[in-house]
């Protein structure tokens, strides 16, 4: 009966201890700008930053600016430029005030200076730089489709709640962040785990206790 209480409990271990799993990267077709995952919610700039919270370097700009911003390739509205510009900053930070398990920006002139992060209760989940991305074509070409993409982040079953962007040059521009909330409900997987490490331990008492009765 030991050995039955503890292969129940070992799941129930298993599971509380597991670490989350980075998430899978990739890229939409060639010209996509937007996110094409249903149920998910897409920001672009055009109005407000959008996120539940924005903080750190970054402006909302439109066009090119020599040496500071150029306009993703295929966008021709508002975007989203980190640093703003600023040396001294050169990251913003954006929270969606819940957890998510789904991320999409269309990320334009991709440099290997560029890095993107995530954060779940403001602990690391993953990070990447542009050359993580696309590898070579991470030169910051603002005019090549290698270089200019939709970049699809998806977490599984891991989550995160906070996006942040740098930049050790001039910028991180990006457009139409996409993001998919998960739904709170409670995960049965780890209460029926529980349930049963609890059904052992009743179950091993009474075969004890009918065992000194005999």
């Amino acid at each position: 009966m030991k050995n039955l209480f503890s292969a129940l409990l070992f799941p129930l271990v298993l599971a509380a201890g597991a670490a989350q799993a980075l998430p899978i990267v990739s890229l939409s077709g060639v010209g996509e700008v937007t996110s094409s995952v249903a149920g998910a919610t897409t920001i672009d700039f055009n109005s407000s930053c959008g996120y539940a919270s924005c903080s750190g370097d970054f402006a909302l700009v439109n066009g090119n600016e020599s040496g500071k911003y150029a306009q993703p390739l295929g966008v021709d509205s508002q975007f989203l430029s980190v640093p703003n510009p600023s040396p001294s900053i050169q990251s913003a930070t954006f929270g969606l005030g819940a957890a998510a398990n789904y991320f999409g920006l269309f990320w334009g002139s991709i440099d290997s200076y560029n890095f993107i992060s995530f954060y779940l209760d403001n602990v690391l989940v993953a990070s990447y730089s542009g050359s993580d991305i696309v590898g070579q074509f991470a030169d910051g070409n603002q005019l090549s489709l290698n270089s200019n993409r939709y970049i699809n982040f998806d977490f599984g079953s891991g989550t995160y709640d906070t996006v942040t962007l740098t930049s050790n040059g001039f910028a991180f521009e990006s457009d139409n962040h996409a993001f998919k909330k998960l739904i709170a409900v409670t995960e049965p997987s780890t209460a029926l785990l529980f349930m049963l490490g609890l059904a052992g331990l009743l179950l091993a008492r009474r075969q004890v206790r009918a065992a000194r009765c005999e």
